[in-house]
């Protein structure tokens, strides 16, 4: 990984480093929407193999049932959501989650959806759709910038004041819409805000239109384990509806996971 210098930061390798296996995974992620089917060379490009490397790795992969090929392009088989699963089949917050989610989307007839940091950007693990709101077909396993997200912000507030800070300083600044905040002043401003009333309310400034309200989602210790939102058209749910009509909701739900969470015995 390149920093902003162009300096290479990734972890340095170590006695219990083991580099085919990351490549395996680089060569997973060299897969995208944008790039679904590749030829060898593309992937070599993509990851900065060899093409004797990146086909050793496509090779094995195929063996394992995680990619096919026709001869020409490579592509990924849905056995890869296998690797996925794994991890949503080992936190059972999820599973609790579920009747929540019904109910809230049920009730308010909005889109419901969990997430979780990873990083600089937040992670979709649930989602309970109304309709469809974005542009974007947000699944799980969706990927957005926690700092222009109701969702992230709630995660980013409940980081180490450390942790925060290097989260920001790495971020790329981007004007998503007109409303997007990017002044770093401005962002720990709102995670501030965030931090102290325990929620967050964005408004238009991922997409234009879109509006969301947070609240986190805690362990039994009190500690921030994901989100949960729901999100809005502005042109017909504005913010003072948010925050009257849907917070009191949004607060509720998490409330109710939350508790389930902290039933759960600790492993």
């Amino acid at each position: 990984m390149m920093d902003r210098t162009g300096k290479d930061n990734a972890p340095r390798p170590s006695d219990s480093y083991v580099q085919s296996f990351a490549r395996g995974l680089q060569a997973i992620r060299s897969f995208s929407g944008q790039a679904p089917s590749q030829t060898l060379s593309e992937v070599a490009a993509a990851t900065g193999m060899t093409r004797a490397g990146a086909r050793r790795i496509l090779l094995t992969l195929q063996a394992l049932g995680y990619v096919r090929s026709d001869g020409k392009y490579f592509e990924l088989t849905p056995r890869i959501l296998d690797l996925g699963f794994a991890y949503l089949s080992s936190m059972p917050i999820w599973n609790l989650a579920q009747p929540v989610m019904d109910a809230l989307v049920e009730q308010v007839r909005e889109s419901c959806s969990i997430a979780v940091l990873d990083g600089q950007d937040v992670v979709y693990v649930m989602r309970v759709h109304t309709h469809k709101i974005m542009s974007t077909n947000l699944g799980i396993g969706s990927r957005l910038p926690a700092c222009w997200t109701s969702l992230g912000r709630v995660l980013l507030a409940a980081l180490p004041q450390d942790q925060l800070s290097s989260v920001l300083a790495e971020r790329p600044r981007q004007a998503f819409t007109r409303h997007t905040l990017q002044d770093d002043e401005a962002l720990r401003g709102a995670i501030a805000t965030v931090r102290q009333q325990g929620w967050c309310l964005l408004n238009q400034e991922l997409e234009e239109g879109l509006i969301s309200i947070a609240a986190p989602i805690r362990d039994g210790r009190g500690a921030t384990v994901a989100a949960l939102n729901l999100s809005g058209q502005a042109n017909r749910t504005n913010p003072e509806v948010m925050r009257e009509q849907m917070l009191p909701h949004v607060l509720k739900a998490a409330d109710e996971v939350s508790r389930l969470v902290a039933m759960q015995p600790r492993r």
